[in-house]
């Protein structure tokens, strides 16, 4: 199959310039206006990532923040880091809304839900906690430990919540009905997302190795290699369109494959490091990539 790179983000058209040590975290926001960052400088920084402008930065976490997201009308952030803490921002003034403690390790991943009501946090501790960000009570309002280690990545949905662990499972929680289905795939899993249409899972594994799943019945739909995942947590993610699977690598390389036939189908030198972040936009061909050496760079599918 001959794809057209016209429809992939391969030209870098800006670094974004501002953290002090390494970035734990880069994600487009929901209408893909805007970007979050996230470094072991204890910031939370928000950027125009196709002009290299921050725009503002937040701060009140004690140690790294590991991870954040915007609420769908971005109006608000909410991020997670090594000191146990989720804090919830107010973006246009830069101040701390809400603060929630609770878990017993650093907070790896962090969601909101749509309605931006419910913060759904993953620990080291194992656990997945939900929190009420209208209540005056901070204690969270579930607790999902089923989890046998470490909580890598999490999505969420109006109904579900999908969680991956270093344990090998993949869990989805159906909170309608009240049921948890459960997949082991046996290596640790370090980055998942549920696809756009939200049919599916794509999660990677500790053994180069990314695996499409169907949602509902766990059966295996295709597995995408030629990457190098083996000791760190590798962001996986896929296109807007759900055409395309995207992957860092330990060896600096951005990896693109076709979703439907699973083959490897262009890649291309990103960054120095290990390539551990990264984000596609929501709506066209670009994309956001973030390396351990403390790098991040937006690209597009056409120079500027």
């Amino acid at each position: 199959m001959v794809v057209a790179l016209s429809d992939l983000p391969v030209h870098r058209v800006q670094e974004l310039k501002g953290h002090e040590g390494n970035v734990m975290s880069v994600r487009f926001t929901a209408t893909g206006s805007y970007a979050l960052t996230t470094g072991s400088d204890r910031t939370v920084k928000l950027w125009n990532p196709f002009t290299g402008l921050c725009i503002k930065t937040y701060t009140g976490h004690g140690m790294a923040v590991n991870d954040s997201v915007a609420s769908q009308d971005n109006s608000r952030i909410a991020s997670g880091g090594a000191d146990k803490n989720a804090i919830v921002w107010d973006v246009a003034t830069g101040g701390s809304i809400v603060r929630f403690r609770g878990h017993a390790g650093q907070i790896n991943c962090i969601k909101m839900n749509p309605e931006a009501t419910v913060v759904v946090t993953g620990s080291y501790d194992s656990t997945v906690k939900c929190w009420d960000t209208r209540s005056k009570n901070h204690e969270p309002i579930m607790t999902l430990g089923e989890a046998k280690d470490s909580i890598q990545a999490i999505d969420v949905t109006d109904y579900e919540i999908m969680t991956a662990s270093v344990d090998g499972m993949v869990r989805i929680y159906d909170l309608r009905v009240g049921v948890l289905r459960g997949d082991y795939l046996k290596d640790p899993v370090t980055s998942a997302c549920l696809s756009h249409d939200n049919n599916c899972i794509l999660a990677a594994t500790l053994n180069n190795t990314i695996r499409l799943l169907d949602k509902d019945t766990g059966e295996l739909l295709s597995e995408y290699q030629g990457h190098k995942n083996q000791n760190y947590k590798v962001d996986v993610a896929l296109s807007y369109n759900d055409a395309y699977v995207v992957s860092g690598s330990e060896d600096g390389d951005i990896c693109f494959w076709d979703l439907v036939e699973a083959k490897l189908i262009h890649r291309m030198k990103g960054h120095n490091g290990v390539v551990s972040s990264l984000s596609f936009h929501p709506k066209q061909h670009a994309l956001l990539t973030a390396s351990n050496k403390g790098k991040v760079f937006s690209w597009k599918n056409e120079k500027i």
